[in-house]
């Protein structure tokens, strides 16, 4: 059920580009963007659970292991960002492919173990897609699509020490840009298409519990996004549990920094019926 949409926008010229996204229970949002700050803010809601506005919107610098401000481009390309059980947060970068762990948005971005293998992924294909698991395990998925249809993805450890390899395959066409832990196990994630005459699409798709013990992670997909309803580049995903039991699932926009697009953040609700019945 679709609960509301914003534009956003500020005149700070570091603003956009958002990617990998956070939604706790009481609102609180954190995102992070490709070119190296971090957002947060809390979503404002009317008395029917309508996202109406955003309240407190920050944005910070990401810093290195040393404390230093990261530069955009190459060092700063962030794509994704998980929170590991422990309550640090887990970032992805692309580019310069790694992960980087943050006490906190104004801390230092410390070395963590990642999946074997993604320094060979594409520089604009890596893992956009992070997140923690219900059990405590990550989930990793890379943007890059091989010949058989299928991209690269891990199973690791919450302290990343131990990864197991998967693959993922991705509705034809679309590829895997981010992805959200269910509170009861098993996962969301958000697939983006581009396309030079439809434009921008993206699809939520479903991951049982159960299907991420498999050597293919094949997921179903739940809803898509596609003209004339919002569609935009959308690469960020987070879900919430609602004190109802429902799902909050939260969707943000990569503008690119380009007057062409936008940051769309869109909130929908999702009933755990729809999800056992898929």
């Amino acid at each position: 059920m679709f609960r509301g949409a914003l534009a956003l926008a500020a005149p700070d010229r570091a603003f956009g580009g958002f990617s990998g996204l956070l939604l706790e229970p009481d609102g609180a949002i954190l995102a992070v963007t490709d070119q190296a700050h971090w957002l947060s803010a809390r979503l404002q809601r009317d008395p029917e659970e309508r996202l109406v506005g955003l309240d407190g919107a920050t944005l910070l610098p990401m810093r290195d292991s040393n404390g230093r401000r990261l530069s955009g481009g190459r060092e700063g390309d962030a794509e994704a960002l998980a929170r590991l059980p422990d309550g640090r947060l887990l970032v992805a970068f692309e580019r310069w492919h790694r992960l980087r762990v943050f006490d906190s948005p104004k801390g230092p971005g410390l070395p963590f173990p990642a999946p074997p293998g993604i320094a060979a992924l594409p520089p604009n294909a890596g893992l956009e897609s992070l997140t923690a698991l219900a059990d405590g395990r990550l989930l990793a998925i890379a943007e890059a699509v091989a010949e058989d249809g299928t991209a690269p993805a891990w199973i690791g450890s919450g302290n990343g020490r131990a990864w197991v390899e998967r693959r993922y395959r991705p509705s034809p066409d679309f590829a895997a840009v981010d992805a959200a832990g269910l509170p009861g196990g098993g996962a969301l994630v958000l697939e983006r298409r581009a396309s030079l005459l439809a434009g921008f699409s993206c699809r939520v798709a479903w991951l049982p519990a159960r299907a991420l013990e498999l050597p293919e992670l094949a997921p179903r997909v739940l809803a898509e996004l596609a003209a004339p309803l919002l569609a935009d580049n959308y690469e960020g995903l987070a879900v919430a549990e609602a004190a109802d039991g429902a799902l909050d699932v939260l969707l943000v926009s990569d503008d690119n920094f380009s007057f062409l697009q936008r940051n769309l953040l869109v909130l929908f609700r999702l009933e755990r019926l729809a999800l056992a019945s898929s």
